[in-house]
């Protein structure tokens, strides 16, 4: 028979081997590079959820996602207990479940009325809101490097979606705001996630993340209940270990380095996007996309090799997890 915590036991060794090969780095490198992992899986999550959610309602999508989520999480909270999750701020994890809720039901309703580049491009607004608040809330310095390779990176969203994106007018127009408007409140729920990596560990965060946003979502999608078929049952098992994953990235991004200085490296998105267009659906990429994608690349190497530069000179300050 087949041991249950094998699975847990691969994951274990699996994080032990990426530790060993990764605690040299500076915090700030090891930040930008689970971050470049989160973006990675979370483009694949986007393309998969948008074909599920042109045939399912929204939000039984939403609820669906971080349903199977959950399921993803539970060898791992059995082979540790459920002891080992017990949080130390229930109502910052209620909190930070609650604002995620609400900016998923935006980001759902949106996503299957807006193409893919569209989809990653609103996107890398939110980081914008994440450097203002992380600045405010919790101090962190913001160097000019920061800055310059947020904004070069910007600069090569516009110059791949400029021709394209179109924030009113048209059929989806409303659809676009719609989304838009999710990005500040996934701002806010990233930072209350930093805010939380300081006595929380990432399993607990995440754990608690699937839990509060799955009971919230329940309610919603029982209105709009329908059965579904083997493989969208399928697609969804699939969107929950990935969204899992990504989020247990984006949340070791958080917890190894200041948060806006990992956050250059969320417009490598859309070159992920880009290559899986071209990989799934055939789509070529443009010119533009091509030019955009090797200066959002630039930046975020740039970024990267300074950080790691200025490292030693930052030594005495005290580790961030």
């Amino acid at each position: 028979m087949t041991d249950p915590s094998a699975g847990s036991r691969l994951t274990s060794a699996l994080h032990g081997a990426l530790h060993r090969r990764t605690a040299h780095l500076p915090p700030a490198v090891r930040g930008l590079l689970w971050s470049i992992a989160a973006g990675l899986i979370f483009t694949v999550l986007n393309a998969l959820l948008r074909l599920l959610s042109q045939q399912t309602d929204p939000l039984q999508a939403q609820f669906l996602r971080y349903a199977f989520g959950l399921v993803a999480l539970l060898p791992m909270i059995g082979h540790h207990g459920v002891a080992s999750f017990r949080p130390h701020n229930v109502v910052g994890h209620c909190l930070r479940g609650a604002l995620h809720t609400v900016g998923l039901v935006l980001w759902f309703v949106a996503l299957p009325k807006i193409a893919l580049a569209d989809t990653t491009a609103i996107g890398f607004t939110t980081p914008l809101f994440i450097m203002v608040g992380a600045w405010w809330v919790f101090k962190e310095p913001m160097r000019w490097e920061r800055w310059l390779a947020t904004g070069l990176g910007f600069v090569g969203v516009l110059v791949v979606v400029g021709p394209k994106l179109s924030l009113v007018g048209g059929g989806a127009g409303g659809y676009q705001l719609l989304m838009l408007a999710s990005a500040p409140v996934f701002a806010a729920s990233f930072l209350l996630t930093k805010a939380l990596t300081r006595y929380e560990t990432t399993g607990t965060i995440l754990v608690w993340q699937n839990v509060t946003i799955t009971l919230l979502s329940l309610p919603l999608a029982l209105t709009v209940w329908r059965w579904l078929g083997v493989w969208e049952w399928a697609g969804f098992a699939l969107g929950g270990a990935l969204g899992s994953a990504g989020h247990y990235c984006l949340t070791r991004s958080f917890a190894a380095a200041d948060i806006s200085a990992t956050q250059s490296a969320k417009f490598l998105e859309l070159v992920w996007a880009a290559l899986l267009g071209w990989a799934v659906f055939g789509d070529l990429p443009t010119p533009s996309t091509m030019a955009g994608g090797v200066l959002i690349a630039a930046a975020t190497l740039w970024v990267a090799r300074r950080e790691s530069r200025g490292a030693p000179r930052r030594a005495g300050a005290p580790p961030r997890g």
